[in-house]
């Protein structure tokens, strides 16, 4: 039997969920929360397998019930149901360790495939946040890109250029020439949009690029 435990703040959908998985000989519903606050408390009562969460509750909301659920008990699986599939939902669901993210809309025989899939271990996305959650992803890694531009050996010169070392100094620690550290500098500026050594170190500094990448 999958135990299920059904977390949302309206009762008309916590009863149409409770009323179809009934009908579903593998899985049991083992309790009903109206909002975030009573969904841990339950889940510390009952320990279900899955947690069907809505992401807007009064009190504590899906996320952030998610979050101390899965920090009492990571093998507990949280499926999101939900209404929203824009991203600023999708990432923090995933991020807070739900395994899964289906609209309220969704056909009952896909909720409950969906459920059984989650219990094999698998994660179950709707398109749309499947679509949100790529798209969010992308957005990161260009942030990344523009706050940290520099390649790998580029920020080894900064990271030795942040300690005030030479030229001379750079090229012997890196066990290249001068030349290729003064081309290093060159684009480092450039990359960084700065004028000089002192603000190129300070950039490391505010952006935590002073370590370097470590490789040769």
């Amino acid at each position: 039997m999958i135990r299920v435990l059904i977390a949302d703040d309206h009762h008309v959908v916590r009863r149409g969920l409770l009323f179809f998985l009934k009908t579903q000989k593998d899985i049991e519903v083992v309790g009903e929360a109206k909002n975030g606050v009573e969904a841990v408390q339950l889940v510390k009562e009952v320990q279900p397998d899955i947690v069907l969460m809505d992401l807007v509750m009064p009190e504590l909301d899906g996320i952030q019930a998610t979050k101390r659920i899965k920090a009492l008990y990571p093998t507990i699986k949280i499926l999101m149901l939900t209404s929203f599939a824009d991203k600023d939902h999708v990432l923090p669901a995933i991020d807070a360790g739900a395994s899964g993210y289906q609209l309220k809309d969704i056909e009952p025989d896909d909720l409950v495939h969906t459920i059984r899939q989650i219990m094999r271990g698998e994660n179950m996305l709707h398109p749309e946040a499947t679509t949100q959650l790529e798209e969010g992803l992308r957005e990161e890694e260009q942030k990344l890109h523009v706050l940290n531009p520099l390649t790998p050996r580029e920020q080894d010169v900064l990271a030795e250029l942040t300690k005030g070392k030479s030229n001379r100094e750079i090229a012997a620690s890196l066990f290249v020439t001068e030349k290729t550290v003064k081309t290093h500098i060159s684009n480092i500026f450039a990359k960084l949009q700065v004028q000089d050594r002192t603000q190129a170190a300070l950039y490391a500094v505010k952006h935590g690029l002073t370590e370097g990448s470590g490789q040769m």
